[in-house]
């Protein structure tokens, strides 16, 4: 295995003091992920496809549980910019859940894995467009702190598989197993952000 691997999500130790710095370093993580996957094959590139999966997934399950919420309160026209996100969430879950599926050294596997990052990396150009440049402008540097507090919480504790269609709190809250989870990374979020 190479020295150079992207960080396991949740095993980043770096003192994130701001919300927009903390989600674009993640993009990077991902794209650097996107590029180990493609340039791995056999057991690296299985090792690497699962850091994909599950930073993908604690990504967006910050991104729903503080992001989001903020960008619906604070932003014009931010219930509609969100409600774009989370179609393009949904795809890239769907996409996830069937990549998943599949084996990484079967011959489908990375054009698949390849129209994924192409959907990614727009995903994240407009988040970054749509929803980090409000939050930057809109927000002192307390709350950039407390919002970066509680996305480094709900990646400690998001679900490590993506769950097509759950793009909500209420969608997470009915999908039974991972009902608990989700309160609990709630929980963790508003105590982060200094709610009760």
């Amino acid at each position: 295995m190479s020295d150079l691997q992207t960080p396991h999500a949740g095993d980043d130790r770096s003192r994130d003091d701001d919300v927009v710095s903390l989600l674009m370093r993640q993009h990077g993580d991902i794209r650097n992920l996107f590029d180990e996957v493609e340039a791995t094959s056999g057991e690296e590139r299985r090792d690497a496809f699962r850091r994909l999966v599950r930073l993908l997934a604690v990504h967006e399950t910050a991104e729903e549980e503080v992001v989001h919420p903020f960008v619906r309160r604070s932003v014009a026209g931010g219930q509609e910019i969100v409600e774009d996100r989370l179609k393009e969430e949904r795809k890239a879950k769907e996409m996830l859940a069937v990549l998943d599926d599949m084996d990484p050294d079967g011959p489908d596997f990375l054009p698949k894995l390849i129209e994924l990052r192409r959907d990614v990396q727009m995903h994240a150009r407009a988040e970054e467009r749509y929803e980090f440049i409000h939050i930057r402008r809109s927000t002192d540097v307390t709350d950039l702190a407390a919002m970066a507090k509680a996305i480094k919480a709900a990646e400690a504790m998001a679900p490590t598989r993506p769950h097509p269609g759950v793009e909500s709190g209420a969608k997470n809250m009915a999908l039974g197993p991972v009902a608990a989870l989700m309160d609990r990374t709630k929980d963790t979020v508003r105590k982060a952000m200094g709610g009760s």
